[in-house]
């Protein structure tokens, strides 16, 4: 669509509220926003005149197209702008890298004996839930340990109160349940203990802490020793528990903190759960394409996407800004809760404090990450970068290195694993089917791999496709000395391929010892990045190679070496490998030597032993 074209297009829009939709030549979708007023709004961004940062600006030279929906209300585009944004994740809009859902704990209240379940969804059935819990791993050592101490069962059977079988499960004689499906309880008294458990999933730790304790010094007294340390165990798992649920507030209500913080690169958001009064976990977010939005806007974007797929909204949200939209999303979110829901930005007291914690935390995050980064930037880009410097290349952004694997020289296959600043890209290993190389023959293994590798790479190129064949390497690291490196140098002078081929040679005990690039060994810090990644590389190109041919090496594809020799069947095979425990030792034998294993006459062994020295 041309500009004029637009024109036309922007001429047409109603003044009505909607939901503009943005799309590259490709038809792609590249932007989705919501407006009151479609027209005003979308001719905005043709508009020279209108301020606009660098993302949107760029985003505008892409637009070839656009379309609209109509809604009958802002609040109605609100949602549908959530859900286009959801379905096509957008190039231009602000999105959360990370789409999480989080842990509760569900009560199945509705069945005659209730269970504790693991959920993360909230739905409205008769069900208590509790949560969200930020991490998963606290949720199920809760449930473990409340079903434990109350006997609450695990099984999800459907129980009516009549008998289920013909005895009860492991649980009933490891006295964690007691076998409601058997009629060993009835659904009152098991009740209770289920009050117990929600007594304490609210928040009040003392009755149950309490109990344990009671119960621990009762057989104590008892000189049951054994018994003793099992509540013993038991009292410390309700404390840590207990203790991991921090109090912060005392009205008991459901509250979230939201802090935000910057870096050059990142933005990121920060959330603190209190429920029940209690600072129950945190998470974070990263915001993808925030970078040149305010505080204000990103905040806005990310209630939306943040809102719009958790189950459970609490009663409040403390915000470190002020909202242009506070209404709007008030409206929103209350309809969605089926309550009133309150979005503040409070300026001093408890609440304000709260905030300025969850804003600190972010800020340690982005920092801590950040950290992070550098510190993947000098293993990955760093390395690359050193390698280049040390082998006086221009660089080595794509790096290719190849294994040859068998079985006793059967079964070769070849493996190409691919680095590109410094990681790998898994998408661009191949594998390799040897087909002209018979017998254990490592030289002509590589050729034929390398020579099928760049071939195929010529003609793709010469098809002008786009291929991870057609894309040639700045670098090629051969696992080996000058043998591997003599033969790939053969390989690309003969295809009229200009590359650099350098090996990893190892020393006496197998480990990577340096570098050997044009005929000399280049040696390298132990302690450097850039050698942490070669070993990285020749460890990567091992583990390729040999799962390759792993996979391939089912029962009926085992096959000896000794197969392919004329004469010799499975009763002389077992005799050979008896006596000569390893291949090598059988290669190393003379022809007299092998003729000495029973089974095997002189005719036979003379075959053998020129199989294995076919030159002599």
């Amino acid at each position: 669509m041309n500009s004029e074209q637009i024109k036309e297009e922007l001429d047409k829009l109603p003044k009505s509220p909607g939901v503009y939709i943005m799309h590259d030549s490709k038809g792609g979708v590249i932007y989705v926003g919501k407006a009151v007023n479609l027209r005003n709004r979308v001719r905005s961004y043709f508009r020279i005149s209108t301020k606009k940062t660098l993302k949107i600006q760029k985003m505008v030279s892409l637009i070839d197209h656009f379309d609209y929906i109509l809604t009958d209300t802002e609040l109605e585009a609100l949602v549908l702008e959530n859900n286009l944004i959801k379905e096509y994740s957008p190039k231009y809009n602000t999105l959360l890298k990370d789409d999480k859902t989080y842990p509760y704990i569900k009560v199945t209240m509705g069945d005659m004996y209730p269970r504790l379940v693991f959920s993360r969804s909230m739905k409205k059935d008769k069900s208590r839930y509790f949560g969200p819990y930020a991490s998963a791993g606290s949720v199920h050592d809760m449930i473990e340990f409340l079903s434990k101490i109350y006997k609450i069962r695990t099984c999800n059977k459907a129980l009516n109160g009549e008998k289920t079988g013909d005895r009860p499960c492991l649980n009933y004689h490891m006295k964690q349940c007691d076998a409601p499906c058997m009629g060993g309880v009835t659904p009152e008294e098991y009740g209770e203990n289920v009050k117990k458990a929600l007594v304490f999933l609210g928040g009040n730790y003392d009755p149950l802490l309490k109990e344990i304790e009671a119960r621990m010094n009762e057989h104590a007294e008892k000189l049951e020793f054994e018994e003793a340390a099992k509540y013993r165990e038991l009292l410390k798992s309700a404390i840590a528990i207990a203790q991991k649920q921090k109090i912060t507030d005392f009205d008991g209500e459901n509250k979230d903190y939201l802090g935000i913080a910057r870096s050059e690169t990142d933005v990121l958001v920060q959330v603190f759960f209190v429920r029940e009064g209690k600072l129950i976990g945190r998470e974070h977010f990263y915001m993808k394409g925030a970078l040149e939005e305010t505080d204000e806007e990103t905040i806005a974007s990310f209630i939306k996407l943040y809102y719009a797929g958790t189950p459970f909204l609490p009663r409040d949200i403390f915000v470190p800004v002020q909202l242009e939209e506070t209404e709007l999303l008030e409206k929103w979110l209350s309809d969605k809760r089926g309550g009133k829901v309150s979005i503040k930005a409070p300026v001093k007291g408890q609440k304000e404090k709260m905030l300025e914690l969850a804003h600190q935390n972010a800020v340690m995050l982005i920092k801590r990450d950040e950290e992070k980064h550098k510190n993947e930037e000098a293993r990955t880009k760093g390395s690359i970068e050193e390698l280049a410097r040390l082998l006086n290349i221009e660089k080595a952004e794509r790096i290719e290195s190849y294994d040859i694997s068998n079985t006793q020289g059967f079964n070769s296959v070849g493996s190409m694993i691919v680095y590109e600043g410094g990681k790998p890209k898994k998408s661009d290993y191949r594998k390799f089917r040897l087909k002209t190389v018979e017998g254990p023959d490592d030289y002509a293994s590589m050729y034929e791999v390398l020579y099928r590798r760049f071939s195929h790479g010529i003609s793709e190129r010469e098809e002008e496709r786009e291929t991870s064949f057609s894309i040639f390497p700045d670098l090629i690291l051969m696992d080996g000395g000058l043998g591997q490196i003599h033969i790939a140098e053969q390989v690309l002078e003969e295809l009229g391929v200009d590359i650099p081929v350098c090996g990893m040679v190892k020393d006496d005990h197998h480990r990577t010892r340096g570098l050997l690039f044009k005929e000399q060994e280049i040696p390298m810090d132990i302690h450097s990045e850039v050698f942490k990644f070669v070993t990285r590389v020749q460890d990567e190109v091992h583990r390729f190679a040999i799962e390759y041919h792993r996979s391939l090496r089912t029962k009926a594809q085992v096959h000896s070496i000794l197969d392919d020799i004329p004469g010799i069947g499975p009763k002389r095979r077992k005799a050979l490998m008896k006596h000569f425990p390893t291949i090598d030792e059988l290669k190393a034998a003379s022809a007299e030597k092998i003729a000495e294993v029973e089974e095997i006459p002189q005719n036979v062994a003379n075959d053998i032993y020129e199989f294995f020295h076919p030159a002599e």
